[in-house]
């Protein structure tokens, strides 16, 4: 009997259940959340499956899946049944995401299913502030338009390639990516430093509920680096995020990215949770 099953495909009788789970951590659950709050729990408007774990017949768990598995609230049992759902169809995700306790243990369970992974990112300490930021902001720093495509996406694509190391273009040749970017700068939701036809600075805001954002892609050229043009710049996306996005601005960074860490502090940003990644 479906009722009797720990875990099931969610539909949209359950949209205000899994929103209360998400929203109860906003910054940690800002993916997901975004997109629950924009295309609800049906599979064909979400672009993935969320599965719900019950326990006494209510909903106590969620797991995103679709190009990446991210488990949500999870305890270990609802991660056993995650992991057990997610051996039995067979790996259809890029990536597994999430906080670090829940995701090591999916992994634990579908590594010797799923084989050796590209990548294992162990530890991503997840960062967030509410408050404006304690530098001042570089005011070179703006929202970018489509006119400024040709420029932004070859610096998205080298930005994209160092941190999951292969590039977006390859497989369909890009063609979902240059969407994705397209749709984030039409969404008023990419900002860089542009100048003399160059990228010298970017970021992106890839998620955004009513109670958080989360910052991408921060990217500077590698001759650049070292002179403080993301300490500048993320501040300027700070500001932004908080005036017009979102009341919480959040990002995750892998844990041995020591420069970037100090930046995102010295910006204003604290450490909350931990996040892991497997990448396949």
């Amino acid at each position: 009997m479906l009722g009797s099953l720990p875990v099931r495909v969610l539909d949209d009788r359950y949209r205000d259940d899994a929103l209360a789970l998400l929203d109860a951590d906003p910054v940690t659950n800002v993916f997901v959340g975004s997109r629950v709050h924009a295309s609800g729990l049906d599979p064909r408007r979400l672009g993935a499956q969320m599965w719900g774990y019950l326990r006494d017949g209510r909903l106590a768990a969620l797991c995103y899946a679709g190009a990446n598995l991210i488990p949500v609230g999870a305890d270990d049992a609802a991660v056993r049944a995650f992991a057990e759902r997610a051996q039995a169809q067979g790996r259809r995700c890029s990536s597994i995401v999430g906080p670090v306790g829940a995701v090591s243990g999916m992994w634990s369970f579908l590594a010797p299913y799923w084989g050796p992974p590209r990548a294992v990112r162990a530890a991503q300490p997840v960062m967030w502030t509410g408050s404006p930021a304690r530098v001042p902001a570089d005011p070179a720093v703006r929202r970018v338009t489509m006119e400024d495509f040709d420029l932004i996406y070859p610096a998205c694509v080298q930005m994209f390639t160092e941190e999951v190391g292969v590039s977006p273009n390859t497989g369909d040749g890009g063609v979902l990516y240059r969407a994705r970017v397209a749709e984030l700068i039409q969404a008023g939701r990419a900002f860089a430093r542009i100048e003399d036809g160059r990228v010298m600075f970017k970021a992106e805001i890839g998620a955004v509920t009513p109670h958080a954002c989360q910052v991408q892609g921060v990217w500077v050229p590698p001759d650049l680096r070292g002179r403080s043009l993301s300490v500048g710049g993320m501040a300027a996306v700070v500001s932004e995020s908080l005036r017009g996005i979102a009341p919480v601005v959040s990002l995750y960074v892998n844990d041995f990215n020591s420069r970037a860490r100090a930046t995102y502090r010295r910006v204003g940003f604290t450490e909350s949770t931990v996040f892991m990644s497997v990448l396949f």
